[in-house]
Order: C-alpha cells, then structure tokens, then sequence
C-alpha cells in the first residue's frame, strides 16, 4: 500500500514548486510561506499557498497537493476550491459576472452556496441537431462570497460538463443560467414488473 503524506508535507511539496519570486495579490511571498511553515501555522500555509495559486500559472500537481492537504485538514471549502483549480488547469477557466433575476421575476427564491455543487444549464448559443436552443451544463463556483441570491450580482467560474462546447465564447459574450424548463412532455404509467432476477 503506498504511503499517504501528511497534510504538512504536501504542503511543504506544493511551495517547492514555486519560483522563489511568487508572489501573491497581498504580497506575500514564498518566503512568507516559509516562515510561516517554521511557525507551523498550517492554515495560513494552506491560504498563502491558494493565493499565490490564483495569480501565477502552477501545476495541477501544485493544486493536487493543496487539495489533498485541506481534505486533511478538514477544510472543505479549500479542498473544493483546489479542485476546482486543479480542474481549470487541465480544461481552461471560464469567468463570467452573473446577475440573478430577482425572486419575482425568476424560479429562485433563496440563496445558493457558491462552492461549485450547483450545477445549472447555460445558454451559451449552441443548437442541437434540429435546430433547437441546445443548453449546457456548468458547474458554478462564486468568487469572493459564500452565496449569491436572487437579485444579486457576482462574478463567477464556470466548470462545463462538455468544456469543448464552450470554447466559442469570448470576452463581452452574454450567455444566459437556467434552472428549470418547460415540461417537454407527460408520461402515464401503465405497467410496472418486479425485477426478475
């Protein structure tokens, strides 16, 4: 059975795979990684690292080793986070300001959490076969808060089902969020038979 690392040595990994001159938007530094491992504040390690991690290009073994070590940490919201990032390495990002129509006018009543289980359908201009709006579904992860809700405004990440299908868009692009559509059809039930086996 291969041997599991520890939370602290991912961590430790994830830094030497760094330039030395990283630096994150608050300006803390690999080396403020370092000393802070020195200290063993870990959690601030883990949160230094994924800052750093979303101005300079890393690798998905970076992101791997991030993730792994806030499962361990039993930070969720992290793991998830890192993930996602490790996803976005290997599929590319999309990243979309999305306003939510207000409760009157839109299905939504309540807030969703932003962590990327939500995954609704997406206008994004494609058509099936026969011409149809075709939608397609994304994951979405919010940024900078912890929910979004109807009536307001945020910017977004976008992780595609089929990323292919939304390589078409650019920037200025609007494309739309669906949660629900109109009933294509109604089934009656006429039979229903025990498994057989």
């Amino acid at each position: 059975m291969q041997h599991m690392d520890d939370a602290f040595t991912l961590l430790r990994q994830a830094v030497d795979l760094l330039p030395e001159d990283a630096v994150a938007e608050s300006g803390r530094t690999v080396g403020d990684v370092r000393e802070a491992i020195g200290r063993q504040e870990w959690e601030m390690v883990l949160g230094v690292l994924m800052e750093i991690g979303d101005v300079h290009p890393v690798s998905l073994d970076f992101w791997g080793l991030l993730a792994e070590a806030a499962r361990q940490m039993m930070l969720d919201r992290s793991r998830r986070w890192c993930q996602w990032r490790g996803w976005e390495v290997e599929h590319g990002t999309v990243r979309a300001t999305l306003s939510l129509t207000d409760a009157e006018e839109g299905r939504r009543r309540t807030a969703f959490s932003g962590d990327g289980r939500l995954r609704p359908m997406w206008d994004i201009g494609n058509h099936t076969a026969d011409g149809e709006r075709g939608l397609s579904i994304a994951r979405l992860w919010v940024e900078y808060a912890e929910t979004l809700g109807p009536g307001e405004t945020a910017d977004v990440r976008l992780a595609p089902l089929r990323p292919e299908q939304w390589r078409h868009l650019k920037c200025g692009d609007v494309i739309t969020m669906h949660e629900a559509r109109p009933v294509a059809g109604t089934a009656t039930v006429i039979e229903v038979l025990p498994p057989r086996a």
